[in-house]
């Protein structure tokens, strides 16, 4: 079976969301997760990488999302947040994944996981930091 990054940003984000949810501390370890998971299918060197630079940049990951919602991040869906988060991450920190990509993994995690409409609103949040984040990038897409 293929190891997949989808499977790590999905990992990412149920880990994530399950740190949410128990009050900003760690639910479990990142090994415990991904033993719950079918680890065969996730690429477990980049979930670990991504895992890694959420928790060392978690602080300006959020600093960088604030800006573009019209809401609090607290106020935000646990779940949206959880994938905004790792959208930014792969934003600022994996210039080597292109926009497009993260957006469009971002959006179908925001439809599998989310609220309604959420992947609306993910999708609006990362395309107007992309635009920040990754300018020239941007700029050669459009």
């Amino acid at each position: 079976m293929k190891q997949t990054r989808s499977w790590a940003r999905r990992c990412a984000v149920q880990s994530l969301y399950q740190q949410a949810l128990s009050g900003g501390g760690p639910a479990i370890t990142d090994l415990e997760f991904l033993a719950g998971e079918d680890s065969r299918r996730v690429n477990q060197q980049y979930f670990q990488a991504l895992i890694e630079d959420l928790r060392r940049h978690a602080r300006e990951i959020d600093r960088l999302i604030a800006p573009a919602l019209d809401r609090g991040l607290d106020e935000v869906d646990p779940v949206e947040g959880a994938i905004l988060r790792v959208g930014v991450c792969e934003l600022a920190y994996h210039p080597g994944i292109p926009c497009r990509v993260v957006i469009n993994e971002a959006v179908e995690l925001a439809k599998l996981f989310g609220a309604e409409q959420g992947h609306k609103y993910v999708n609006s949040v990362l395309d107007k930091l992309a635009r920040q984040l990754r300018k020239t990038e941007m700029k050669t897409d459009s």
